[in-house]
């Protein structure tokens, strides 16, 4: 069963630096898009940053030159670092990938549980 792990959320001091990582398991035959999203209290899910498989980035204007998206395509994985972060960056963090089990050949997307990232003094 395919299935993604988030690690690397936590408490931080307004200023300080986080990285999220996200690693997809299961048979997987192909894994396209991948992104983060994150959900602060009483606001709707966003877009962070996302990647596709050729490496084509894009972020939401509020983390550009703050937050930096990769991934690791031998290791079905990808990460988020967050440097200067801010009391308004915290929020859950989920981990977004669109994937092609092997034994289906279907693209879907697939979540994480959700990490929570804290910015506070």
């Amino acid at each position: 069963q395919v299935q993604l792990v988030e690690s690397g959320g936590g408490l931080v001091q307004p200023g300080g630096s986080l990285r999220l990582s996200c690693e997809a398991s299961g048979r997987i035959f192909s894994i396209g898009d991948m992104g983060w999203y994150r959900q602060a209290p009483g606001k709707q899910r966003e877009l962070v940053a996302s990647i596709t498989g050729g490496g084509l980035i894009h972020y939401v204007d509020s983390v550009k030159g703050r937050f930096t998206i990769s991934r690791d395509n031998a290791k079905n994985s990808v990460y988020l670092q967050m440097n200067s972060l801010k009391p308004e960056d915290t929020a859950v963090y989920y981990c977004n990938a669109d994937i092609t089990p092997a034994q289906l050949h279907v693209m879907r997307p697939y979540w994480g549980q959700g990490t929570q990232v804290t910015v506070s003094s």
